[in-house]
């Protein structure tokens, strides 16, 4: 299933702020890519939350 634009661009900001890349880098990443960075990022942060 093909995410939405933003959708896409709520992911990368979401990773943007909680890990070490840029927008620039993640630009380029297809939406499968982005999408496992964003669960891994996520997952990781509920983890520490809790």
């Amino acid at each position: 299933m093909m995410m939405s634009r933003e959708e896409r661009k709520n992911m990368i900001e979401f990773i943007t702020k909680l890990r070490s890349f840029n927008q620039e880098q993640l630009v380029y990443m297809t939406d499968e890519e982005i999408e496992h960075i964003y669960n891994q990022t996520y997952y990781h942060y509920e983890e520490i939350a809790e």
